[in-house]
């Protein structure tokens, strides 16, 4: 029970709670592709150069990513309703200016400040989803909509951006997400509780906030600068080496200076925490920079309108959502392990097939081929992520690995971006003189792919390597410390195998994992 704004007891409605934070994290996951399709249009409409186009992109996910750790911390320490409430305003409001914006700095200025708001959303919703569903199959159904939507939202985010610039206007790419703020606003009121809201002793770690913002923008600005500037001029290695120093004193701070800190280092001594994290950067640069380079190939190379390319994504975004929801069953039946693994594999065959695209290449051979293959990989791969990366902290750190969980897919988007922008340049600048335009754009956006693959490989590595066997296999999952029945300081694996990473307790057999 909790009172709502007008005094009136509610009781808080899992299928209430559910749908608000769907909501919310439609809105912030769409946006970060809604933009990608509608990026010609906003280049000739603003005048922006290739360069600074991406920023159009690389804004909004580096606010969002350097500022998820902080969020997730001012959701434990304010409250997860009214961090919840406060983003989506920030979000409605800045998308509003975002779709008036009549200069590239304007435009760029909105979706930075956008991606603050969304920092805030995030980490609270997911807060807000594992507190409110018990442990066991009711929170990995929860989980299995949520990572649907999360990753639904990201593909869907093409589509409607396509429909938007073709039959209105590229502004409405940011103008849709005002009404979904207010209805998210409203759902929040009527059904996220307030009870357990906070823990007002504790203090915010806006240094830690500060010195990791900087440090990966200026990392993401070194290496979007590659494509104009030397990776051996003066300006890339200062910065490069100013944001290593800015990165290296965040952890220094965090692990010794902070009283409150953004990230408890122990935290990722867990190696739920650690290998999650790590995957879920790798699939997050697949997913991002597919959506990025595969439009300008629609568009560029083949010669798709907005509306055609932004279509071409729909069976991409079926099959996300299709794997997402799927992923509990195949959870339960084969270990989220295995499924981690096979899935990465299928994943990388996907990417493999998608770096042969060719200048006088085909929609149904060179693109719908390998979008099917790889959303049948990378699909299901989010559902054990979250599972693994929140299960096993205390309830006073669920924003701070929430938080966590979404910065390492935020900003492994947004330095991936970054990063491959670099590879496809790189190639094209290399490719034959002899070349046409279009097969060199078409040899740049295939190297990308092919980096891709090798990625998920490596995320495939960490899965067998670093991620413990205990997620696989069949049988109960271990009781918590003191419960009846099992004796205490049994291990995970000495109470017996575990069936999956969203078991009854979460992921608890490692010692980093509490707080």
């Amino acid at each position: 029970m909790y009172k709502n704004a007008a005094g009136e007891e509610r009781t808080v409605s899992p299928a209430g709670v559910l749908l608000t934070v769907s909501v919310a994290q439609l809105m912030v996951s769409l946006d970060v592709s809604v933009v990608n399709v509608a990026l010609p249009s906003i280049k000739s409409a603003l005048g922006f150069d290739d360069a600074g186009l991406s920023w159009v992109v690389n804004a909004y996910t580096l606010t969002f990513g350097g500022l998820l750790l902080l969020g997730g911390r001012a959701a434990d320490r304010f409250g997860r309703k009214p961090l919840l409430t406060i983003g989506l305003v920030l979000f409605g409001l800045t998308s509003l200016l975002g779709g008036l914006a009549q200069t590239p700095g304007e435009l760029i200025a909105a979706r930075a400040v956008q991606g603050v708001g969304a920092a805030l959303i995030a980490p609270a919703a997911l807060a807000v989803l594992t507190t409110s569903f018990p442990a066991g199959p009711r929170r990995g159904r929860a989980l299995g909509v949520y990572s649907a939507v999360t990753a639904g939202g990201a593909a869907v985010g093409v589509v409607v951006g396509g429909l938007l610039t073709e039959y209105v206007n590229w502004r409405w790419v940011m103008l849709v997400n005002v009404p979904m703020a207010l209805i998210g606003v409203w759902l929040a009121s009527r059904h996220v509780a307030a009870a357990g809201a906070g823990d007002t002793a504790r203090k915010l770690d806006v240094v830690g906030a500060v010195l990791a913002t900087a440090g990966t923008s200026l990392l993401v600005f070194a290496l979007v600068r590659t494509d104009t500037e030397p990776w051996g001029s003066a300006q890339t290695i200062g910065s490069l080496i100013a944001a290593a120093v800015l990165l290296v004193a965040f952890f220094g701070y965090e692990g010794t200076g902070a009283k409150e800190p953004l990230l408890r280092l122990g935290l990722l001594a867990n190696r739920f925490v650690s290998a999650s994290n790590i995957y879920m950067m790798m699939v997050s640069v697949n997913i991002f920079t597919s959506f990025y380079f595969a439009s300008l190939y629609l568009q560029q190379v083949l010669g798709m309108s907005a509306l055609k390319a932004g279509l071409a994504f729909l069976p991409f975004c079926l099959g996300l959502v299709a794997g997402s929801l799927y992923a509990v069953r195949l959870i339960a039946r084969f270990g989220a392990r295995n499924l981690l693994i096979v899935g990465g594999i299928v994943g990388a065959l996907g990417m493999v097939w998608f770096s042969r695209i060719s200048a006088d290449g085909s929609f149904a051979v060179d693109v719908l081929g390998p979008m099917l293959v790889t959303s049948i990989g990378v699909g299901p791969l989010l559902v054990p992520l979250a599972g693994a990366a929140t299960g096993g902290v205390a309830p006073n750190e669920a924003g701070m690995a929430s938080g966590l969980l979404n910065s390492a897919r935020q900003l492994g988007g947004s330095i991936g971006l970054a990063a491959m922008s670099t590879v496809a340049a790189t190639a094209t600048s290399h490719a034959s003189s002899t070349d046409s335009p279009t097969e060199r754009l078409a040899s740049g956006y295939g190297m990308v792919f092919a980096v891709n693959s090798a990625l998920l490989l490596v995320a495939v590595l960490v899965a067998v390597f670093v991620l413990p066997r205990a997620a696989a296999g069949p049988g109960p999952g271990p009781a918590p410390a003191g419960a009846p029945g099992r004796p205490q300081g049994r291990t995970a694996a000495a109470a017996g195998p575990r069936s999956d990473l969203l078991n009854e307790e979460g992921p608890r057999a490692e010692t980093g994992g509490r707080g």
